[in-house]
């Protein structure tokens, strides 16, 4: 048996390629909505992909399943009742599908979403004993999927199938059977996600916090809050229940002078700069979002950026924009218009408006607090992360809540924001200047600069 997983860092979406090289055959489950890689390897060890395995419909990226079947002519298959509306095949409870030495049978196993499943695999050319199973979002390496996804009218229903799920299905199977998630680390799937890609039954029984609560506090637990829901998941759901476009039917992108930026945004599209913290802040266009390339990227502009939006993207270079349209396809931001040609320093050159982000030192901050402080200022790491180690007297407001509820401030007032290393700070920076907040600083190298410059630090 050929085995492969796929990992997209910082979104912790995981995805698998199984095949029989003897039959030549395989499948992908799960897949990225880019899927060169799977072609690529598949075609390596001379096997077609056959077959598209979907555990459930996502809610974090949009699925590839189409663009492989564009490419490899796959079948899409889904367990019963799933609500895709386009061509695929679907599978019940028990039914089983041979890839030459590969078994696989589905389990359903809903409970984050209504219809997902898990795929017990065997290898026959070792054993008749299935070796691993594929869990989807119902269980994680050291947690478990999120239940209300699919509403709230449903959460009661999707609490209680979660539990079952996990206790009925999935803990009844061997302590030796190996875990293989759809997601990890990185993800919004859940709440605290291993960075360690797989697991076992057993291994989860004793260490996962989760499989040890019982009914009632099963139930408190997961009736009592949930990550953030980034603006993208709605849009991302509805993308994969119609059926993602293909990437070639997607816009064009142009090398857009800066005229033509400066009337696009005029017409309301958003400029997403995806430079660095300090080059934001030294010059920028204003009305500009900072979301710098990093892992994750995309779920940031999941969180700040409307899914309908027209994008204007700002790079360094042609390299940064491809991989910058990629983390964007991968969420369903396929609006993506086009690019500023020369970077921006064709802006500057053409005499246009310039907005600066200043970047204020912990020397600076320290001496402005010994001087009686700032207007505000914000620290808007996590609750976890500002329990751990925060600036005394510092208020707490973590950025999905600010991005959310943007605080009320008098214009003219000075504004501080601070964060683990600078990056979410200028995420917040510059969306409190897009609406219309001038005296807004971001506090260069954040909480880590702070700690290593020896100033206090106060916990809870």
């Amino acid at each position: 048996m050929f085995f492969k997983q796929f990992v997209v860092e910082g979104m912790g979406c995981l995805s698998y390629l199984i095949g029989c090289p003897q039959r030549k055959v395989a499948c992908v489950v799960d897949p990225k909505r880019d899927v060169q890689d799977y072609i690529a390897t598949a075609r390596k060890n001379g096997m077609r992909i056959a077959h598209v395995f979907e555990t459930h419909i996502h809610a974090d990226h949009v699925s590839g399943n189409r663009e492989l079947q564009s490419r490899t002519g796959a079948e899409i298959c889904f367990m019963e009742g799933t609500p895709a509306k386009f061509e695929h095949r679907e599978v019940k409870e028990g039914d089983v599908m041979d890839l030459g030495s590969v078994r696989l049978q589905f389990i359903k196993t809903p409970g984050h979403t209504p219809h997902l499943m898990s795929i017990l695999v065997t290898d026959r050319n070792r054993s008749d004993e299935p070796w691993f199973v594929l869990t989807g979002d119902c269980l994680f390496v050291g947690d478990v999927g999120r239940p209300d996804l699919a509403g709230d009218e449903l959460l009661e229903e999707q609490v209680r199938n979660l539990y079952q799920s996990l206790h009925e299905k999935l803990g009844k199977l061997p302590d030796s059977m190996e875990v293989f998630p759809a997601h990890g680390e990185g993800s919004l799937c859940g709440k605290g996600m291993s960075s360690k890609p797989s697991s076992t039954i057993g291994f989860e029984k004793k260490t996962n916090p989760v499989l040890s609560l019982g009914w009632e506090e099963f139930h408190r637990e997961f009736t009592s809050g949930f990550p953030e829901r980034p603006k993208s998941f709605s849009h991302i759901i509805a993308t994969n229940v119609e059926g993602p476009p293909l990437l070639e039917r997607c816009p064009v992108a142009r090398d857009l002078t800066p005229r033509q930026v400066k009337m696009e945004m005029e017409r309301g599209a958003v400029v997403l700069d995806a430079r660095d913290s300090a080059a934001f802040g030294g010059v920028h266009i204003p009305g500009s979002i900072n979301i710098g390339l990093a892992n994750q990227t995309a779920n940031w502009v999941g969180m700040v950026i409307d899914p309908q939006a027209e994008i204007i993207l700002v790079v360094y270079d042609e390299k940064d924009y491809e991989a910058m349209c990629a983390q964007l396809h991968r969420i369903g931001y396929d609006n993506v218009i086009g690019y500023l040609a020369g970077g921006i320093a064709s802006w500057q050159e053409m005499g246009f408006p310039l907005g600066r982000l200043r970047q204020l030192s912990v020397e600076e901050l320290r001496e402005g607090l010994e001087r009686g402080g700032y207007d505000y200022i914000f620290d808007v790491r996590t609750s976890a992360e500002y329990s751990v180690g925060h600036i005394k007297g510092i208020e707490h407001l973590p950025l999905t809540r600010l991005l959310e509820e943007p605080p009320k401030i008098p214009k003219g007032k000075e504004v501080i924001v601070i964060c683990g290393s600078g990056y979410r700070g200028n995420i917040a920076a510059s969306f409190l200047q897009g609406i219309g907040l001038h005296r807004v600083y971001s506090l260069a190298g954040g909480m880590k600069a702070w700690v290593a410059a020896g100033y206090p630090v106060a916990k809870d």
